[in-house]
């Protein structure tokens, strides 16, 4: 499980669901990875990962993107704990 902290007037960076017309939210991102690259490498996939959070500029560490990587590439539910300040 990973855990990063989004101040509240960018909680649309991150959430699929959010109003804003901010580009793509991680989330929907991530989504669209875990459907399209299931069973790839984890060197794939992490620097996917990483040009998305970057775009969203949300900072997540590199073991947190390896977390995400080993998750979308077994198909196993990734839970990312959200603490917004």
């Amino acid at each position: 499980m990973g855990e990063i902290s989004v101040d509240r007037q960018h909680l649309n960076r991150l959430l699929a669901d959010s109003a804003s017309t901010y580009g793509a939210p991680y989330q929907r991102a991530f989504a669209e990875l875990a459907k399209t690259h299931q069973g790839r490498p984890l060197a794939e996939i992490l620097p996917l990962l990483r040009r998305v959070a970057d775009q969203a500029l949300l900072e997540f560490t590199h073991a947190d993107l390896v977390e995400q990587a080993e998750a979308i590439s077994t198909g196993e539910w990734y839970v990312l704990r959200v603490t917004v300040t």
